[in-house]
């Protein structure tokens, strides 16, 4: 039996595919959304222009000679002139950077509700009932040509967004409760590889030639809509979480009969018996609020670490790639930048593969710091390319390369492991409340991101990413001295390990190590 039980452990079903795919559809809409907003911009703005009355921004079209002035506007100065273009200019500027960055607003509304909703619903009702705001907000942003455009886009993605931020903890949750043990940690990978893979396909049809043009843009930023009824149907076939059904409920013949689903038709008391054990364990353990994380000594220096992983994550600079990378590109002389931001997309979706295998090869910690100092130096690259573009034509292609360089590195490490190595930093109790504070750490960066980079952008020019490049260097220097090594290592045996430092540093004298630092755990 054990034998058998160890290849039913190793072996994918069709319910089991077809879950864990139905599943990360919701991760594919939220990269979908994430990048969709790229490659039409100055098609939407132009429609922005026109719905709000404001003329293209040509100075050639004043004329600021003393001949003229007095003459050409009678009664208007030409400053004036000047004052009113550069406002009606920034506020087309407010406009768009609002269309991006609400979609980060409604996820950082909606994480802090993820656990409640996923408990009370269950995981498929819950990821079939958070699908209806998919829909709502994709059809918004589909008729945003029949009314005032820029408020229906803008509500519509942070409708949008309300359904990532619940996605975005829900998929993960129903990927790891169905999966073997085995498989647990490749199919729990696969949510990043959704994202990239929807970023991918939001930049190939947002090509002029195909949805991004004047005609097709509201159908473009509609069709993760189209992913949202698919889901929709599909979870209507997937079998609810079997450790939801005995854990939270106590319906041992469901989880059962779940497993059988999943696993096929083997014998699934092993199972059941390490779910009994686990519901031991929640039980002897109190869930930890919120506010008792920062309050407590205990959990601060790990909440100080999930979190600071999280802002290393948005404000390396990625999200601006992500979001402006064809106007960086178009600035940097690419001919068509929209083919160059699609390849930004190819090569983000094969290093999210590489990665897959890297970080079970390499350690968190060790890959982490890797990434951040390649982005560090990409960031630098980056400026110097912009910032010499105009004496040497030749340093476009520095400029692309440090993009893609920029791209590869995230991946290889700021991108993945701040999601999973926060469930590792906490045990059963405070577990649940550090997810959200770090999902509600990361979609508030990604809005701040998102609402200033195109102020930042006009400000600074070729410097911008000057401050990525700052932040980036304190992000190393933390990692460094701050962020744990926790490959092959449980919580039981990290906790152990803390412990047994923590009585060493007692009897003698008081020597602060790497894991005394950041584990906050209580004493067994």
């Amino acid at each position: 039996m054990d034998k058998t039980s160890k290849m039913q452990d190793k072996h994918l079903t069709g319910t089991l595919v077809l879950s864990v795919f139905t599943a990360v559809l919701g991760f594919f809409q939220y990269g979908y959304s994430l990048g969709v907003i790229n490659a039409p911009q100055k098609v939407i703005e132009a429609h922005y222009r026109r719905v709000l009355g404001i003329a293209p921004m040509d100075r050639s079209a004043i004329n600021f000679s003393e001949a003229d002035e007095g003459t050409a506007f009678p009664g208007i100065e030409a400053t004036d002139i000047v004052t009113s273009t550069a406002s009606a200019h920034n506020t087309l500027t407010m406009y768009w950077s609002l269309s991006v960055s609400t979609f980060a607003i409604g996820g950082m509304i909606s994480s802090f509700t993820v656990g409640w909703i996923g408990d009370k619903l269950g995981r498929v009702k819950a990821m079939l009932a958070v699908n209806v705001l998919s829909i709502i907000g994709s059809l918004l942003m589909g008729l945003a040509k029949f009314g005032p455009s820029h408020i229906l886009i803008i509500t519509g993605r942070a409708i949008t967004g309300l359904y990532c931020g619940l996605s975005s903890g829900l998929v993960p949750m129903y990927v790891g409760e169905v999966s073997p043990t085995a498989l647990r940690g490749a199919l729990g990978t696969l949510h990043q590889l959704a994202i990239v893979t929807g970023i991918l396909i939001s930049q190939i049809l947002g090509l002029d030639f195909l949805l991004g043009n004047d005609d097709m843009w509201p159908l473009l930023l509609s069709l993760s809509g189209g992913a949202a009824v698919l889901q929709f149907f599909l979870l209507l076939l997937c079998p609810e979480s079997p450790r939801y059904l005995y854990i939270k409920l106590g319906k041992v013949e469901e989880a059962k009969k779940s497993l059988r689903r999943l696993r096929g038709n083997y014998d699934p008391m092993k199972e059941i018996a390490e779910m009994e054990k686990e519901k031991q364990e929640a039980a002897s353990e109190k869930r930890v609020s919120i506010k008792k994380l920062f309050a407590s000594s205990n959990y601060r220096q790990p909440i100080l670490v999930a979190l600071m992983v999280q802002v290393s994550q948005q404000f390396s600079g990625i999200n601006a790639i992500f979001y402006y990378s064809t106007n960086i590109f178009e600035r940097a002389g690419v001919q068509q930048p929209v083919y160059a931001t699609i390849g930004v997309g190819v090569v983000n979706t094969v290093f999210t593969v590489i990665s897959v295998f890297l970080v079970e090869k390499a350690g968190r910690r060790s890959l982490f710091i890797a990434g951040l100092t390649g982005m560090l130096g990409s960031a630098i690259l980056m400026t110097v390319g912009l910032e010499l573009l105009g004496r040497f034509a030749w340093m476009s292609y520095v400029s692309m390369a440090a993009i893609f360089l920029f791209v590869i590195f995230f991946e290889v490490g700021p991108g993945p492991i701040p999601w999973f190595i926060v469930a590792e930093l906490f045990s059963q109790g405070p577990r649940p409340a550090a997810i959200a504070m770090a999902g509600f750490c990361n979609w508030t960066c990604n809005f701040i991101i998102g609402m200033c980079f195109q102020y930042i952008a006009d400000l600074c020019g070729s410097y911008a990413f000057v401050i990525f490049a700052a932040l980036l260097l304190g992000f190393v220097v933390f990692a460094i001295f701050k962020v744990p090594e926790t490959k092959g290592k449980s919580f039981e045996e990290i906790s152990a390990e803390f412990r047994r430092k923590r009585r060493s540093a007692m009897k003698g004298p008081k020597a602060a190590t790497e894991l005394e630092d950041l584990r906050g755990t209580e004493e067994a």
